[in-house]
């Protein structure tokens, strides 16, 4: 089985979360927050920062990890860091991003209760993710290990 290290930048801005939605017909729409893998001697905070940038042109400034997430697929096991993320600057362009293989249609801020339609990820955005935003996430969770819808 492949493994993979990740990390992921949930980008608060306001009252709002920066996420990307992943679309490929036929075989994957989703949303998540931006995130991808670790490049060669790459701090895992520093992952999430460039992942940030190269996916949506967002400027973030990673400052405490908030998730452990474990998922299994197709691929083989996957598991990502999520950082929470404070937006420093820029605007959404999601046509910038450098690796051709993506599948990244849009992205956009997100208030708690408006989330768009679909599948969002990780699942803890409908919900817990926000009181913890609030507690100011003490220290990192671990999500249950998920297998992937897709």
């Amino acid at each position: 089985m492949r493994h993979r290290i990740s990390a992921g930048a949930l980008v608060i801005r306001g009252q709002s979360l920066l996420l990307v939605r992943h679309f490929r017909l036929g075989v994957h729409d989703f949303w998540a927050p931006p995130g991808g893998g670790v490049e060669d001697g790459e701090e895992l905070s520093a992952t999430a920062e460039r992942e940030a940038f190269e996916e949506t042109g967002i400027v973030a400034k990673a400052r405490a990890m908030a998730y452990i997430d474990e998922l299994i697929d197709s691929s083989g096991r996957l598991v990502k860091f999520w950082y929470i993320a404070d937006y420093v600057a820029g605007e959404i362009d999601v046509g910038r991003n450098p690796a051709l293989d993506e599948s990244i249609a849009e992205a956009g801020w997100f208030a708690r209760y408006a989330l768009p339609a679909g599948h969002v990820f990780p699942a803890a955005l409908h919900g817990e993710f926000w009181d913890e935003l609030a507690r100011g996430f003490p220290h990192p969770i671990k999500l249950p290990l998920m297998h992937s819808v897709f």
